[in-house]
């Protein structure tokens, strides 16, 4: 029986106050390769990978943003968004972390791939070629559509929180 292929990412975000209020910025990556190098909408990604059955979701999370913007997981409380399934038949799960990164300070991991393709030459490319703060329009525009809803959801969490006493 097949294992379906399963991913886990962190998703950093900051809160704004704009004109609608208190709201969220999410930091974001373009995809990286020949692939997407023209593209911008539905280009970028939450930084995730995929991950087997020997290693939890969580430890995945961690260790694909450290593989993908090559700096340390800023300390915090992880805010579970859920899961979600891609076109693909791939299940994401993401966490979401209050923290500031400067986009200035990462060093994305790379991948090897033949390019182009029957050429038989092996090239290197960024995993994520750049970030970005987005606000959540700026987000729906370029992340996969796939991921969008982890936006929604982040969201939904952050006002739930301002509107709470305790918080």
């Amino acid at each position: 029986m097949s294992r379906s292929r399963r991913s886990a990412g962190l998703l950093l975000f900051r809160v704004a106050e704009g004109t609608g209020g208190r709201d969220v910025e999410v930091l974001i990556g373009h995809m990286g390769g020949p692939f997407w190098a023209g593209r911008e909408a539905a280009a970028w990604s939450v930084p995730k990978g995929e991950y087997g059955p020997e290693e939890s979701a969580e430890e995945a999370a961690r260790r694909e943003f450290v593989e993908e913007l090559g700096v340390p997981v800023p300390p915090g409380e992880w805010i579970a968004l859920g899961e979600s399934r891609q076109r693909s038949g791939k299940t994401v799960s993401v966490w979401a972390l209050e923290a500031e990164l400067d986009v200035a300070s990462v060093v994305p991991g790379t991948f090897t791939m033949e390019w182009p393709r029957g050429s038989g030459v092996q090239q290197e490319f960024p995993e994520m070629d750049r970030f970005a703060w987005c606000t959540p329009e700026q987000a729906a525009e370029r992340l996969i559509a796939g991921q969008r809803v982890f936006v929604d959801r982040l969201r939904t969490q952050v006002r739930r929180r301002a509107a709470s006493p305790d918080a």
